[in-house]
């Protein structure tokens, strides 16, 4: 029996990055997958999003590891899309038990303020959206997990003037996230639903390995590669390491969607290799 056996699972963000990542994991221990993304560019995100190539080859992965999956074109901007995506993984496996929100993007850098709502809208909207189209469809001991960012919860890191209106919407909508889950958890306890974030360092994805990302490390040269990016990407880090696997993210959410958690809620999960200790050292309380 595998640590999610016979669960179904809601993975919004699901074709590529964390979210293939996580649909995998969950697979591998048994559960099916509803997965869900937009599959279309956003004009303010200057690096390309996944497209229908990347959710076909989830579903194959998925598959390959015997289990269901229902995938679907959804946008998490669009509630009324999202659910009836929702809805029609429903009925083809039959229930839902938790709900993985991690669709995001980091619309870094660009000058047109609409970058800001773009963030808010996908980051913090989409994370409420897929809770609220999940929600009645969520049997008591269910799991909730939404995913926030340790570069949000620093001072002067997407929120800097370099990073532009679309690093101040990412910085706002994961700290929002953060006390959404917070509150969520609150009012979900007497039901017994967890809900809980996981804030993530660098990741080792499409986001990470862009080229405005690469001017954020490194403002001092004009045109960085991945190359020129890669010793400063340890900076955020506590640990002598530049970034983290999706893998090492998706071990965090099985285990909150797993029964192992039942009594875990309202957690703030930090996979950030020491990066928010490095930055706000604080004595314990005892």
């Amino acid at each position: 029996m595998g640590r999610v056996e016979g669960k179904v699972v809601f993975i919004t963000g699901a074709a590529r990055g964390q979210g293939r990542a996580h649909a995998l994991r969950l697979a591998a221990e048994g559960a099916d997958i509803i997965a869900v993304d937009s599959l279309e560019d956003i004009a303010t995100n200057e690096y390309p999003m996944s497209r229908q190539s990347d959710l076909d080859e989830t579903v194959k992965l998925i598959e390959a590891l015997d289990r269901r999956v229902v995938a679907l074109k959804a946008d998490v901007r669009d509630r009324a899309g999202l659910r009836a995506a929702l809805e029609q993984g429903i009925t083809e496996l039959g229930k839902l038990d938790a709900v993985v929100a991690q669709a995001g993007i980091a619309p870094l850098g660009h000058p047109d303020p609409q970058a800001f709502l773009d963030a808010v809208q996908v980051d913090f909207v989409g994370v409420v959206n897929a809770v609220e189209a999940a929600l009645p469809h969520l049997a008591d001991g269910a799991s909730i997990v939404a995913t926030g960012s340790l570069a949000a919860m620093l001072p002067s890191t997407t929120d800097n003037p370099a990073a532009g209106p679309g690093g101040q919407g990412y910085t706002w909508a994961k700290r929002a996230v953060a006390s959404f889950i917070n509150d969520l958890a609150l009012v979900l306890a007497p039901r017994s639903i967890r809900a809980n974030a996981v804030h993530p360092t660098n990741v080792n994805t499409h986001m990470l390995n862009s080229d405005i990302m690469y001017k954020l490390f490194r403002p001092d040269l004009p045109n960085p590669t991945r190359e020129d990016a890669l010793p400063a990407f340890p900076a955020m880090n506590a640990m002598p390491v530049g970034f983290v696997e999706p893998d090492d993210i998706s071990q965090a959410v099985l285990f909150l969607v797993s029964d192992e958690s039942k009594f875990v809620t309202g957690m703030q999960l930090r996979i950030d290799a020491g990066g928010y200790l490095k930055a706000r050292p604080q004595q314990p309380q005892f």
